[in-house]
């Protein structure tokens, strides 16, 4: 068992019972999907973030829906790959949403994505802080890098690298993204803060509000116009999917993602 879901399952055709994670007991069918990847997920709340801070490990978050082609296409070159699954289980701590369950949660970091990327789409994938920041984002990655498309194998390691011996340049990258984030929930345009008077002020949080673990009221489905709004005066890097720069630039151009 991956997980410490119970497990639900009728045995194979050989007798044998799939291992089950934390998703076996949620109630959406597009975490029901993945309950059996050996990848270790847990459900949105308290518990993964508590396991994240503990642990002292980043959080992978992957954000989808039953019906998104490219979100099964992801799950069969990688989540249901033991290779993939091992280094997200030794050095993340993997989450997975659906988004038509948590619009709150989508919506949040859609906009984040876009911030980042200049585009979105499903499956997102964010990585952050045990507190929620994220400090990188991107969309449907294959299992290996191919066609100038970074992939699984190469992105897992390069992001635990950054966030075991450069961390500060992780720290620093969320801490931007969550300024900009916060001054956009407030009207403000980004940046617009002096830079002189704010380069050693506390950096402010994502609005906990956005981040709630618990569930929020089905209006927050009436996000989605802020969600893909392209924040003014955002400093775009090149690459369509951000690698921070203690990953060489963009080693693999991760263009059409």
């Amino acid at each position: 068992m991956s997980g410490s879901g119970t497990d639900e399952s009728d045995p194979g055709a050989d007798g044998s019972v799939p291992p089950t994670n934390r998703l076996i007991g949620e109630k959406s069918p597009y975490l029901l999907q993945h309950a059996h990847n050996p990848v270790d997920w847990y459900p949105w709340g308290d518990e993964a973030f508590d396991a994240a801070a503990r642990d002292d490990k980043p959080i992978f978050l992957s954000i989808g829906y039953s019906t998104c082609h490219w979100c099964h296409v992801m799950e069969r070159e990688s989540f249901e790959d033991l290779e993939v699954a091992a280094l997200l289980n030794d050095g993340f701590v993997p989450v997975k949403v659906d988004r038509e369950e948590r619009p709150d949660v989508d919506t949040v970091y859609m906009t984040v994505a876009q911030m980042m990327t200049g585009h979105g789409g499903w499956p997102l994938t964010v990585v952050m802080t045990p507190n929620k920041d994220p400090f990188f984002a991107g969309t449907y990655f294959p299992k290996e890098s191919r066609h100038g498309r970074i992939g699984m194998l190469d992105l897992l390691p390069r992001l635990s690298e950054l966030w075991r011996e450069r961390r500060s340049e992780a720290l620093n990258s969320a801490g931007q993204i969550a300024t900009a984030l916060w001054q956009s929930a407030h009207g403000e345009s980004p940046g617009a803060t002096d830079q002189a008077s704010s380069a050693h002020a506390p950096q402010p949080p994502i609005p906990p509000s956005l981040l709630a673990t618990d569930r929020r009221d089905e209006s927050a489905r009436d996000g989605g116009a802020h969600a893909t709004r392209h924040a003014p005066g955002w400093d775009l890097r090149p690459c369509r999917v951000r690698i921070p720069p203690v990953l060489d630039g963009c080693p693999l151009d991760a263009a059409a993602l």
